[in-house]
């Protein structure tokens, strides 16, 4: 339904022909992508056993690297050729045609699934929380846990520097460096590869630590920390750089840093609270947007005001050190709600 949703807010948005009309579409694709991540995570937690969880939240992040890597040269494509508004008709046509081929391959739950193996199903339980459908939420309790709040500040600060380069990263390749349309939609296929590659491996590394007996929280602040720490540093090299292609490369390198989040944040709300994990994941992805609102405003406020890209990767370097300090002081990756 939220794929629809979306999918039909996207087709619509070449008819918004006044600034209301596209507020509008683009607070209904908004309000359709909002489902989603809950959703993920309430299915997750019922599908699979805790010791793959960092890969596979990895491997769910590949479909929106790989979705962005792809969808940069097409819209480009797709302008150039047929114009821009082919850009929304494709893509939300797309969502429509997934949408189907979803409702019917996919269940809830794994028992409920008409082909699953004794096996497999066997495999799925030996090492599954207990994740029945929740009756009430404990409210109090979760926003009493300091490792709760450390997932909100932790999901805010590494959201901050996505949502800054996913909504300006185009403009500042053109404008800064002076790459072309179409320069720009091939070279921004890159950070997306690199986070393809970084956010599995950490997945990876991740659930072979936690099977070799570390700690869980160790691992979720080690990855977390480092991604932190690599983003923020890879921002303030890129302030310092007059190369357009030491600039490409430190935006691949501070992306890939975010991508190792896959092993940090990304996954630790199946850790604290498995049964809870769509509701942790709708609490944390509320407060993740509102980066999204805001890193594109105070970035555009910025660069209008003073002129100065640095100013603006300053502040994302230094919200990323707010985070690593928080995540590092309170995260957990133990199960704190049964």
């Amino acid at each position: 339904f939220a794929v629809v949703w979306w999918s039909a807010a996207t087709f619509v948005t070449p008819f918004a022909r006044t600034v209301p009309l596209m507020i509008a579409a683009r607070i209904g694709l908004g309000i359709g992508e909002g489902v989603t991540p809950p959703a993920l995570y309430s299915m997750t937690a019922r599908w699979i056993p805790a010791r793959e969880r960092s890969r596979v939240i990895a491997f769910d992040l590949t479909g929106v690297y790989l979705g962005l890597m792809i969808a940069f040269p097409i819209a480009v494509w797709l302008m150039t050729t047929w114009g821009w508004p082919w850009v929304f008709y494709v893509f939300g046509l797309l969502g429509v045609v997934w949408s189907g081929l979803w409702y019917f391959l996919v269940t809830s739950r794994p028992e409920d699934h008409p082909t699953i193996s004794p096996a497999e199903l066997a495999y799925i339980q030996q090492d599954r929380p207990h994740a029945d459908p929740v009756e009430t939420v404990p409210w109090r309790l979760f926003f009493s846990s300091s490792a709760f709040w450390a997932l909100l500040v932790g999901q805010f600060c590494a959201l901050w520097t996505w949502y800054m380069f996913l909504t300006w990263m185009p403009i500042y390749l053109v404008n800064v460096w002076g790459f072309s349309l179409q320069e720009m939609g091939l070279y921004l296929m890159l950070p997306y590869l690199a986070m393809l590659i970084i956010a599995n491996t950490a997945g990876w590394i991740a659930d072979g630590l936690l099977q070799r007996g570390m700690s869980p929280t160790l691992v979720r602040k080690g990855f977390q920390g480092l991604s932190f720490a690599g983003s923020a540093v890879c921002l303030i090299l890129l302030s310092a750089t007059s190369s357009q292609w030491l600039a490409l490369l430190y935006i691949t390198l501070g992306l890939g840093a975010v991508a190792v989040s896959a092993a940090g944040f990304l996954v630790n709300h199946l850790d604290i609270g498995p049964r809870y994990a769509g509701v942790l994941m709708g609490i944390a992805n509320t407060v993740g947007t509102v980066p999204g609102i805001l890193a594109p405003i105070v970035t555009g406020f910025i660069i209008q005001s003073t002129g100065s890209w640095d100013l603006v990767f300053f502040l994302a370097a230094g919200i990323s050190g707010v985070g690593l300090v928080v995540w590092l002081l309170f995260a957990s990756g133990e199960q704190i709600f049964e």
